[in-house]
């Protein structure tokens, strides 16, 4: 590598400062008015927030209380690895050290929420900066990335916004091998088991992304006559790849529990197939697109899950995209690797049809590959594929601005590289101030009552929908009590059944099932009740059950005698 090429690829502190103050700032922007109802208000909508909230709150707890079984949650009490039944957002709990109660967790996510986004536009500057681009092409990629428009409708799913550390660790790794510092090496993989810690969701296929740039490095190596490598890089290698397989190897046994104990977390061809789209969806957009949310609406409302298929690259990322294909500043092997990668994921995220007798790839890595038959929602694929745009579409502005300055005034390219950055947000999320399409961030229901000294375990009733389940268990961050209620793609079959049981509380039967079980109270929540099976519920005689009840704000708590 020439002097001059290694010379545009340092990052001094001051870039990386002035990098990670304008993320911030950005990401605040973007995701306004959010930073002014932190602990009030979460982004998108009600429904993975508010359990994802309580996940990263039990991981504060449990660090001090339980490091030992972290994964023993108090959700769906008295299951085992309740925290492994969706992905487990471990890499955060050291922020759930900070605060208690479901306020503290409402404003801890909200935060996490935010920075997010600054570090997916951090991670791929950084990444784009070690590829040979300058700060305009990386400020393009990194805005490319962060902001595509697939992110809008992922909004209420913290393990996918949560992407930063992919193009991260590889920036560091790829510095490390550069410039032949260990450190560095080390340092990549630490990133990359800290964003498998995330979950499984984005950590399974990152590992196997992995493996394949090891793969491309090996046979690199070999055509090369296998040159000599330096003793310090080769060691830092072998111990980077020693801890990632030490990290995935002790989160995985969970999840590898669960899969064996709950039959509902199988993921056969048949639960698959409703997350997965026809070529279509790849013009889709999400519905509070400013841009495109209108054009593809039709498109929106007529397939299923339209929430796991909004596939859209964003076109003006795509053009950018297709530029930096031509950019011959950019080196010829990285441009096809990208362009490569960029088609292999989107074909991917289509997932497959069990119908038609199409050889899906997807449906070939779901035979072959170990564990990718636990991901249930393909789409979330585009986040790999949005990451070699947004590396092309920094090359592709890089172009441009070489054009630029040729031809027009030094300050036209700075203009320029503003305007881009701001196509691209624009075309992904919109314009945050914009009324007229202002983005949900629905207000978090409060507790009925203090229950903080009830008995546990605990169950809520009613408990017969997702709705009604998530917010208890952000409610349980007040002292993090036993609770039958919980909330995740797995929905345990013995849980159902006992929720069941209580259609008719309190009777008889229903309150003899609950003491067997162990059951020590049940809070009826009267704000919840109205159309459900225990509307009458709080007006039902308890004499001779051997049970009380006492009324406490909006709620009805039974001390149901052991």
């Amino acid at each position: 590598m020439s002097a001059s090429a290694r010379t545009r690829r340092e990052v001094s502190m001051r870039e990386v400062g002035a990098l990670a103050a304008g993320a911030i700032v950005l990401s605040v922007v973007m995701t306004w008015p959010l930073v002014l109802h932190l602990g009030e208000n979460v982004p998108k909508d009600l429904t993975d927030p508010l359990p994802q909230a309580w996940q990263i709150a039990w991981g504060g707890h449990a660090l001090i209380h339980q490091p030992l079984s972290f994964f023993q949650s108090n959700q769906f009490w008295p299951l085992e690895d309740t925290l492994a039944f969706s992905d487990a957002l471990l890499g955060y709990a050291p922020a759930g050290l900070i605060g208690s109660g479901p306020e503290a967790a409402v404003a801890r996510y909200d935060v996490l929420f935010v920075l997010s986004y600054a570090l997916c536009f951090v991670g791929v500057y950084l990444l784009a900066r070690e590829l040979g681009l300058g700060p305009v092409g990386a400020t393009v990629a990194g805005a490319a990335f962060a902001f595509a428009p697939f992110r809008l409708e992922q909004d209420r799913h913290m393990q996918v916004i949560s992407s930063g550390g992919i193009p991260l660790a590889i920036a560091l790794a790829l510095r490390g091998y550069r410039l032949d510092r260990a450190r560095w090496v080390i340092c990549g993989f630490a990133v990359a088991a800290w964003q498998f810690s995330i979950g499984p969701t984005l950590g399974l296929p990152f590992t196997y992304l992995l493996c394949l740039l090891g793969l491309i490095g090996a046979v690199v190596w070999l055509r090369r006559g296998r040159p000599a490598l330096p003793r310090r890089l080769v060691l830092a290698t072998v111990a980077g790849a020693a801890l990632y397989v030490a990290v995935v190897a002790v989160i995985a046994q969970p999840y590898l529990r669960v899969s064996h104990d709950q039959p509902d977390a199988e993921r056969p061809p048949s639960r698959i197939e409703p997350f997965s789209g026809p070529p279509s969806v790849l013009v889709l957009a999400p519905a509070e697109n400013l841009i495109w949310g209108d054009a593809t609406s039709g498109l929106f409302d007529s397939v299923e899950n339209p929430g796991e298929k909004t596939l859209l690259p964003g076109l003006v990322i795509l053009a950018i995209a297709i530029t930096g294909l031509a950019y011959s500043g950019f080196d010829r092997r990285i441009r096809i690797g990208l362009g490569l990668g960029v088609v292999g994921f989107y074909v991917l995220a289509l997932g497959f049809q069990q119908a038609g007798g199409l050889l899906w790839p997807y449906r070939i890595a779901y035979e072959l590959l170990p564990g990718w038959d636990g991901m249930r929602t393909p789409g979330r694929l585009v986040t790999f594929a949005s990451l070699g745009l947004a590396l092309l579409a920094g090359a592709g502005a890089t172009a441009i601005a070489v054009r630029a300055r040729a031809r027009l005034a030094a300050g036209a390219t700075a203009a320029i590289a503003a305007a881009l950055v701001l196509l691209v947000v624009v075309e992904g999320r919109g314009l945050p101030f914009d009324p007229t399409h202002a983005r949900a961030e629905p207000r978090v229901p409060s507790p009925p009552a203090d229950v903080s000294n009830v008995p546990a375990p605990q169950l809520y009733l009613p408990a017969e929908t997702a709705d009604q389940n998530r917010r208890y268990v952000l409610w349980s961050t007040d002292g993090f009590p036993e609770l039958v209620n919980g909330r995740s793609s797995v929905e345990p079959a013995w849980t159902a059944r006992l929720v069941r049981s209580t259609h008719r509380f309190p009777n008889r039967a229903s309150v003899e099932r609950l003491r067997h079980v162990g059951v020590r109270s049940v809070i009826l929540d009267l704000g919840l009740v109205a159309g459900t099976p225990q509307e009458h519920a709080a007006a039902r005689p308890i004499a001779g059950l051997g049970i009380d009840r006492e009324r406490r704000g909006h709620a009805v708590v039974y001390d149901i005698d052991p």
